[in-house]
């Protein structure tokens, strides 16, 4: 893919780092000069000194062919502007947003970013998540708050603890993403046997999230 960050912070530049390394084509936007120097000194990136909520450096990085914008300042107005000018000047299909006050995550979502990270949020339900092995926890919503990142933990009677994932079936327009088991990450493959109190991942449509836990949990 063809990947514009905006913003050479930790998050931008570890990004940048992750990104090279899976071999996508990464650009990475930065205000601050000794950032910028910092990062081309790192990685294999193409960086650029400017404003990322200015045209002229948004079309040098080359927005007009960029997959994703991924707007990640400690400014939330700039990565709302930086969205904006990616969806509405140059046509990109997929806009990522660093929200660093949680209030304005609705405003993200209204004027039209695809993924308003809410950091913030997140930790807050990782952390709730712990209470309960039988909660379905949404991690970030995306697609206008049609799709939705979940997380639960397989409790011990679960209907599908010990079974393949080839044997499961998933409500419509779900998919496991990962499976975290004592601290292992694992990518699930058709012969992976689910195991209870393994930290399962996954993206539903948000009307199938309810029959998602069902599954995940059996009857409540």
């Amino acid at each position: 893919m063809y990947i514009i960050i905006v913003g050479a912070g930790k998050i931008g530049y570890f990004l940048t780092k992750k990104l090279s390394a899976n071999k996508h084509t990464v650009v990475i936007i930065e205000k601050d000069k000794n950032l910028c120097e910092g990062v081309a000194r790192t990685t294999e990136a193409m960086v650029i000194n400017g404003d990322g909520c200015d045209l002229k450096y948004l079309e040098e990085a080359g927005a007009t062919k960029a997959d994703v914008v991924a707007a990640v300042t400690g400014d939330d107005e700039d990565n709302l502007v930086i969205s904006q000018l990616a969806k509405e000047r140059f046509g990109v299909t997929r806009t990522v947003a660093k929200v660093n006050d949680p209030r304005n995550k609705h405003i993200f979502l209204e004027l039209g970013v695809d993924v308003p990270i809410d950091a913030t949020e997140i930790i807050g339900k990782i952390i709730e998540e712990e209470v309960s092995f039988s909660d379905l926890v949404t991690l970030m919503s995306f697609n206008r708050g049609r799709l939705a990142i979940v997380r639960v933990d397989l409790p011990h009677n679960s209907p599908i603890a010990n079974k393949m994932v080839q044997e499961i079936t998933l409500p419509p327009d779900s998919v496991l993403v990962s499976i975290i088991r004592g601290g292992e990450l694992l990518i699930p493959k058709g012969k992976t046997i689910l195991q209870a109190n393994d930290d399962i991942v996954a993206i539903t449509i948000i009307e199938n999230k309810q029959r998602l836990l069902q599954l995940f949990v059996g009857k409540m």
